[in-house]
């Protein structure tokens, strides 16, 4: 007959393998528990990317614009378009002489000759001339957006499963329009803030007049053509690079992306969006140069004309390929800006990953 303290011990030992009896009979329980990556650290990651496609496409910016100026140099007043590889900013020249980087002094051949000549004689700082308030708007942009699509997509496959086809798409146009809306009167503002040096006090007049005058609508102004480009090319690049990847990995033998398939898959469904998207960037290239008409160094809006009208007016005036005016400079700074953005994203989310992965194992 067992003792006493046998059957306290049997018993002790039964309370230890219950548990995990229950866990293997449980089908829901089986395989490796999911890490998940928190909403901040996805903010972290995408930070990061942004920061980072920033500083590797923005010196091709520069050196274009510099060419531009060079060849017909930039009137006082007269506007033009910066990128730094995640957004498109509009710059408006209002000071005068050379002092300024995009007026400074110089005579280049060429985007090679360029970039030789600006790192030798200018430092190689100069590369990034007018990163810094470009980067104010584009990094919490960016950081609204990657976040609202991984959380959106994680509710949209808890409810319609794993492998529904049009989570992508769906979180994607979801994702691009709240990030649209939200900075569209920022960009405003900015602009208003580059065409001269504001107080405080004088940008709130403004803001205040606006409202006052035509409405709170009236911050949102050139809404219409950023959305219709930016939300199919959304749509298209997160159902493409989904596609993309699950395909490079299947020809790979992967079970997991690497940083080279996220890299192509960005590279390439950016591209396609581009390509497709690009008359509507055309549209609002033209509504944002005509966004401020400068007359005694006082500012007006000028009249609006729809997005429809503008298309019309391109192709009457170009015929349909004035549509896709700038497809090659486009394609050059999209490409990579995505490559580079989205494959430092998945490897930012992947650090996270595996640190909580770690933390739960202690």
């Amino acid at each position: 007959m067992p003792s006493r303290f046998q059957i306290r011990d049997l018993f002790l030992l039964l309370l230890q393998i219950f548990p995990l009896l229950v866990k293997n009979m449980d089908p829901e329980a089986e395989g490796p528990p999911v890490i998940k990556v928190t909403p901040l650290q996805q903010m972290l990651a995408s930070c990061t990317g942004a920061i980072l496609t920033s500083l590797m496409v923005t010196p091709f910016d520069v050196v274009k614009i510099r060419l531009q100026a060079q060849n017909n140099p930039f009137s006082k007043g007269k506007c033009f378009l910066y990128s730094n590889g995640l957004m498109d900013h509009l710059c408006v020249c209002e000071e005068e002489g050379n002092k300024v980087w995009y007026k400074k002094p110089g005579r280049f051949k060429g985007t090679l000759d360029a970039f030789l000549k600006i790192i030798r004689n200018e430092g190689i700082k100069s590369l990034w001339s007018g990163l810094p308030p470009t980067l104010v708007m584009a990094v919490p942009a960016t950081v609204i957006y990657f976040t609202c699509y991984d959380q959106l997509t994680a509710l949209l496959r808890s409810k319609l499963g794993e492998n529904e086809s049009c989570i992508p798409i769906v979180a994607g146009i979801m994702a691009r329009f709240g990030a649209v809306t939200v900075i569209s009167p920022l960009e405003l503002i900015r602009t208003k803030m580059q065409s001269k040096k504001f107080s405080s006090e004088e940008l709130h007049q403004f803001v205040r007049k606006k409202v006052s005058e035509d409405g709170w609508t009236s911050l949102w102004r050139g809404w219409a053509p950023t959305v219709l480009r930016d939300v199919p090319f959304s749509a298209m690049y997160w159902y493409n690079y989904e596609v993309l990847k699950k395909w490079l990995c299947a020809k790979s033998g992967l079970h997991e992306p690497t940083f080279m398939i996220n890299f192509t898959s960005g590279a390439l469904s950016g591209s396609f969006a581009a390509v497709v998207t690009l008359p509507f960037d055309v549209v609002k290239t033209q509504k944002q140069t005509q966004l401020w008409i400068y007359e005694s160094r006082k500012i007006s809006m000028p009249l609006q004309m729809s997005t429809w009208t503008i298309m019309k007016n391109i192709v009457a005036k170009n015929g349909f390929s004035g549509l896709f005016t700038g497809l090659i400079p486009r394609l050059i700074k999209i490409a990579p800006a995505c490559a580079i953005m989205i494959s430092t994203y998945e490897f930012g989310k992947a650090f996270f990953q595996k640190q909580n992965a770690r933390r739960q194992q202690y």
